[in-house]
């Protein structure tokens, strides 16, 4: 979310809008109340550098959690270049759980900026939805999972993820969780 998108940002511009982005993604992931000022301090820019970045907190939790979500559905082409459908498919689900986990906080902080009336609409799945696709496509080419499941439906079957709490011992559960996706999607393969 650049101030105008036709217009690329100045060197020191870029690198000033990257690190209010990487504190305000640590510190929003830790407490979803903190203050605009204290993430400026922290990364080392002045109130209006701030500003003109981000007008407001909505513009600042949105334009981060559109980061975080483009990074994993980014992972699932790289993923595929380096393993089997299958196993790419599998590490995906990992990497969705894990991102899930840690960014319960920027979760609050989403609900926060996205839940009163007249707020910003909470960010479609897109980037995700379609990350999806492109691993469902390459298995059922692969002949690794059942036919016709589309980036959707797998993602309704995942949901459960957003249900674990991410202070507790989330892993073995929500690698239960995502096995039994597996072996769901695998059920019915034509290559089994």
């Amino acid at each position: 979310m650049q101030p105008r998108k036709d217009v690329p940002l100045r060197s020191d511009a870029q690198r000033n809008r990257e690190r209010i982005l990487d504190v305000a993604l640590a510190e929003l992931t830790r407490c979803a109340d903190i203050p605009l000022s204290a993430i400026a301090k922290k990364a080392g820019v002045g109130q209006g550098t701030f500003y003109r970045n981000f007008p407001n907190r909505e513009a600042l939790v949105l334009e981060i959690y559109r980061h975080e979500m483009q990074q994993v559905a980014d992972s699932a082409g790289r993923l595929l270049r380096s393993r089997d459908p299958e196993a790419a498919l599998r590490a995906w689900m990992d990497r969705l759980a894990e991102f899930a986990m840690t960014k319960a906080g920027l979760a609050d902080a989403i609900r926060q900026v996205t839940g009163a009336p007249g707020s910003p609409a909470k960010p479609t799945h897109t980037p995700v939805t379609s990350a999806a696709e492109l691993l469902l496509r390459a298995n059922e080419k692969a002949g690794t999972i059942r036919p016709g499941v589309t980036g959707d439906d797998f993602l309704l079957a995942i949901a459960g993820l957003w249900q674990l709490g991410p202070h507790e011992d989330w892993r073995p559960r929500a690698r239960r969780l995502l096995d039994l996706v597996m072996d769901g999607l695998r059920a019915g393969a034509p290559g089994r």
